[in-house]
């Protein structure tokens, strides 16, 4: 599914207007048909500069997020990405575009289902979706270039940063509450992390385990 041609330009003039302006990150957000990704429902709204509802109680970030986020990870063609929160696969699906290999968990089996589903549509064999405990990460194939979160953190989670290369990057909100988190940008270096805060901004919480759903 193309992304129609006045919804192109209006999608990809929204996500510059909006603070995005890495170019490899923009080409890559446009070959993916956000369409794809969304509930028939919301169809319409595919291409607005908006969160919306996915099955599970979970959400698909608003484009402008996904672009900032994504252009903080600063991913190279050579980089193995771990994403935690798979959600819709619309994120793991724009990393594919950029990164050598994606590998991205998820908590609730229908969502990596789905996901699972529109990614391999889209011949995007770079990616593995993989339905497990997020929080744990997958440090059987640590250490990671770079590692973004999609659900928000109380504190830095010392699991994570462990399988992260030293040079690394992780992105990721930090927060306790719903309405106050902070987007972090980490950098693993030999002397120690760096950190740097990027804005305000609003996820569903990072939960350990694996849903009891179908």
């Amino acid at each position: 599914m193309e992304i129609p041609a006045k919804q192109k330009m209006r999608f990809m003039s929204g996500l510059r207007s909006n603070g995005v302006t890495d170019q490899r990150v923009l080409t890559a957000m446009e070959k993916v048909p956000r369409a794809l990704f969304v509930q028939r429902t919301f169809r319409d709204c595919a291409y607005a500069d908006m969160a919306l509802p996915i099955n599970s109680g979970q959400t698909i970030s608003q484009p402008s997020i996904v672009g900032k986020m994504t252009s903080a990870l600063n991913v190279g063609p050579r980089d193995k990405v771990l994403e935690v929160g798979t959600g819709s696969g619309y994120q793991a699906a724009v990393l594919a575009h950029l990164a050598r290999r994606v590998y991205t968990i998820e908590r609730h089996r229908r969502l990596a289902r789905a996901a699972r589903r529109v990614i391999d549509g889209l011949s995007l064999v770079n990616v593995i979706v993989m339905t497990g405990d997020g929080s744990r990460g997958l440090p059987d194939q640590a250490p990671f270039d770079r590692i973004l979160l999609t659900a928000a953190a109380e504190d830095l989670p010392a699991t994570l940063l462990a399988q992260l290369r030293v040079g690394g990057i992780m992105v990721l909100p930090v927060g306790q509450t719903d309405t106050v988190q902070r987007l972090l940008r980490v950098e693993k270096t030999k002397n120690g992390l760096e950190y740097r805060e990027l804005e305000s901004v609003r996820f569903v919480p990072l939960v350990e385990g694996v849903a009891q759903d179908i």
